[in-house]
């Protein structure tokens, strides 16, 4: 008889399961966690969403997917060693079975880290007046905590540790409230890794996969090598455009194409990379409805969702006051994809890469029982599990210090941040870019600033010179690159490759100080300048080192 699948959900005694009908909010986080199951703090503990959410009643249960599943997931089995840990937890059993090393040859003692104490989350202050946390190797058994280097250092599960695996289970509930049964979380190494994972659960060599017109570019290059096409899908300000998917679906001919009608969509819907676009409620409404009409299934692959900002005013006006409380908070927040999904067509990708720190390399999905089910046997012989080294301090950081109130006023600070950020980058285009061949939208979310330039203004254009789009895009860049300022070429975001209809650069402000993002835009304003032979602030004619007239 071979060990219990990883996933099977163990008959639930009283003391073991509780029900939970009333939507999670932060108030009622310490009460549910009262009535739940108690973690263990053995080594590899089998955990489960399940264990920590509610059960959904007279919520729909999620749609099959097996009419797409590959046949090389369709193929995939248990871990029998994982499977088999999950008896490590009977009393008095001596596990001989297993590969874990003892935590005795491990050389570290104890982990100390120093976060910030909320509201005081700024670097000074962190410095100043942080909190200094310790994790030691056998706090469980000492009774200090329910994590430890013992426990985070070894061998684990697939799904991630119970620990952490209860927090963002509990953080997605508070958030977003699937509105159907059977959703699940499970941990993973980033996004990147639980795309190209999605990606051999769903897909088949010669297969289209719709996304983005202009779609993240590591993504793009995940899905090359699998043998995928990538179908761009027309935008807008808002992003992602439900009817051109729409129509492209409803006049597919497969005979044209060579393939069959895609029935997967990656997207990226709020502060899209790289256009910075932010799909508005309305619109994931209408993308859902599409998804519905034609038995789509969604990646929703949100590492910006936090970053949603304030309303831009423009640099004279007063600053819109920032939310009141965590309940404002979340309401301001536009309602994901997940938070829509009845029928268990979306797997929501989520990071810490942002909002936290990317080293990480964690984060989850949360989609129905089966899908989660798939994508953690592929974990298991794969990844294996998240750092724990990682998902320790991220626990220590997240459950022990912060808790979900502490997380969120966390995230309602790194609003404000990203909004002042944004702010100065978008100044600074008003106040260098020139606006004869310069354009662009104040994003609402994430680290990028898509600006437009009009191709057809450049002297070569206007005199008539035969010059592929590409060479010209490249001979912008250049002129910045020469200028001081590194930026990204729209081209390079391009689904379907080569170059479209129009001109875009990607500039990202997150990451350099705002004395340098201002400097930056002044130094792409000026190879603009050159490059269309337009007026400086001198009244003096830019051009003539790049022959224009």
């Amino acid at each position: 008889m071979p060990p219990p699948s990883a996933l099977d959900v163990e008959a639930a005694t009283d003391t073991q399961a509780a029900t939970f009908i009333e939507r999670l909010s932060i108030n009622g986080v310490s009460a549910r966690r009262s009535k739940a199951p108690a973690i263990s703090t053995g080594l590899a503990t089998y955990a489960s969403s399940d264990m920590f959410k509610s059960p959904g009643h007279g919520k729909p249960r999620a749609k099959r997917w097996d009419h797409i599943l590959t046949q090389e997931s369709h193929s995939r089995e248990f871990s029998s060693l994982k499977a088999a840990s999950q008896l490590l937890k009977t009393p008095g059993l001596i596990s001989l079975g297993g590969g874990l090393p003892s935590s005795t040859v491990f050389p570290f003692e104890h982990l100390q880290v120093k976060v910030p104490k909320p509201p005081h989350f700024s670097e000074p202050e962190t410095k100043d007046s942080g909190l200094l946390v310790q994790a030691g190797k056998h706090d469980g058994a000492e009774g200090k905590s329910l994590y430890d280097i013992h426990i985070a250092f070894n061998y684990g599960q697939a799904t991630g540790s119970a620990q952490l695996l209860r927090f963002v289970t509990e953080h997605t509930e508070i958030v977003h409230h699937p509105p159907y049964q059977d959703w699940q979380c499970t941990l993973n190494v980033g996004s990147t890794a639980a795309f190209e994972m999605a990606l051999r659960t769903f897909c088949t060599r010669g297969d289209y996969i719709m996304t983005e017109e202009y779609s993240f570019c590591t993504a793009l290059e995940t899905a090359l090598p699998l043998g995928l096409k990538c179908l761009g899908i027309k935008m807008d300000e808002e992003g992602l455009l439900p009817f051109h998917m729409d129509d492209l679906l409803t006049n597919w001919s497969v005979s044209e194409r060579g393939a069959q009608k895609p029935f997967l969509l990656y997207t990226v819907p709020t502060g899209q990379n790289p256009t910075g676009a932010t799909q508005s409620a309305q619109r994931r409404r209408e993308l859902y409805a599409v998804a519905q009409k034609h038995n789509l299934y969604i990646l929703e692959d949100e590492p910006y969702y936090f970053l949603q900002m304030q309303p831009y005013t423009g640099p004279d006006a007063p600053d819109i006051p920032p939310p009141s409380s965590h309940d404002a908070f979340l309401d301001a927040l536009v309602p994901s994809l997940l938070s829509m999904d009845t029928d268990g067509r979306v797997m929501r990708m989520d990071s810490f890469s942002k909002v936290i720190a990317p080293g990480m390399r964690t984060g989850w999905i949360t989609a129905s029982a089966q899908i989660v089910e798939r994508i953690v046997r592929h974990a298991e012989v794969s990844t294996q599990m998240p750092s724990g080294v990682s998902q320790l301090v991220l626990f220590k950081l997240l459950d022990e210090t912060w808790g979900h109130p502490g997380y969120l006023d966390w995230l309602i600070w790194m609003r404000l941040e990203y909004t002042r950020k944004r702010d100065n980058i978008v100044i600074a285009c008003e106040r260098f870019l020139p606006r004869e061949v310069a354009s662009w939208v104040a994003p609402e979310a994430g680290m990028f600033h898509w600006i437009k330039v009009d191709w057809r203004k450049h002297p070569l254009i206007r005199r008539g010179q035969a010059v592929q789009l590409l060479e010209l895009e490249e001979k912008i860049w250049r002129a910045g690159v020469e200028s001081g300022v590194l930026t990204a070429k729209g081209s390079w975001f391009r689904a379907e490759g080569g170059a479209g209809e129009e001109m875009f650069f990607r500039a990202t402000f997150a990451a350099a100080g705002e004395k340098d993002v201002t400097q930056a835009v002044e130094r792409f304003a000026k190879g603009l300048r050159v490059e269309f032979g337009l007026l400086d602030h001198d009244g003096a004619v830019n051009g003539q080192a790049n022959g224009h007239q």
